[in-house]
């Protein structure tokens, strides 16, 4: 039976190990085995001990992202042949950057959600709107939000942005995302707030416009298109109360 060599990142920081590269020979038990169907098989079969996150394995629920040969992906969604290049290997799996690493694959997102709560993610409705808000799935509106609404959290984005890993105190790609759809969105009324939070210090501006977390998302969701998009409401928010100073 043909193997593919899969090298693993390992390590436990809590626990003072050094973090290392080990090999595993992983058989090719079919052509539709993923990165992580090889991470299950070593568990099993190889050594017990080997930490990494999984969940839903349909790509659904973000819970095994993991850098692969150097490149932010979802385990699950990433085929093991084409990882290797069709050839032998070895296909190379690290944890996710810019967070704490706890043990081998498995790092701790709280930095990541905590930048998530700094937007205040969740739709804040009108005062005394009591009957539910329609948008049309036709309308403008509603292709400007759709696309953003898709992110399942699962960290790639902020794993490849330069500027969180050179500054933590950056809100990251998957929470300026998420101000972006809820400040489009008519229904929400705490759109000032969130372009204030968003033009922060550590907010939008710091974003270099490189395109890495747009080039990672599993979703395909256009996260630097949504903070651009932020970047003009801001702007022109501005100009409106310029404006109404000066009158």
């Amino acid at each position: 039976m043909d193997t593919i060599t899969l090298s693993v990142r390992r390590g436990s920081p809590e626990q003072n190990t050094t973090a290392y590269w080990q090999e595993f020979d992983v058989p090719i038990v079919e052509e539709t085995m993923s990165v992580l169907d090889a991470l299950i098989w070593v568990q099993r079969n190889v050594d017990p001990s080997l930490a990494f996150r999984r969940a839903c394995r349909v790509g659904m629920c973000g819970t095994c992202g993991t850098v692969i040969n150097g490149r932010e992906g979802l385990a699950c969604g990433t085929l093991l042949g084409a990882a290797a290049g069709n050839g032998s290997g070895p296909v190379r799996v690290q944890p996710l950057r810019h967070l704490p690493v706890i043990r081998d694959l498995v790092t701790d997102p709280g930095v990541f959600f905590d930048h998530l709560r700094g937007v205040d993610p969740s739709l804040t409705p009108g005062p005394g709107l009591q009957e539910p808000v329609v948008l049309s799935p036709d309308s403008r509106e509603r292709q400007t939000v759709n696309p953003h609404r898709e992110c399942i959290y699962c960290g790639l984005c902020y794993s490849a942005c330069s500027v969180a890993g050179l500054d933590s105190g950056f809100l990251g790609p998957a929470a300026l995302n998420r101000a972006f759809a809820l400040v489009s969105d008519s229904r929400d009324a705490a759109g000032k707030q969130r372009l204030q939070i968003v033009a922060s210090e550590q907010g939008l501006w710091r974003c270099h416009t490189i395109f890495e977390c747009t080039a990672v998302c599993p979703k395909g969701i256009p996260i630097t298109r949504a903070i651009q998009g932020l970047k003009r409401k801001v702007i022109v928010d501005r100009l409106k109360n310029l404006f109404r100073l000066g009158r």
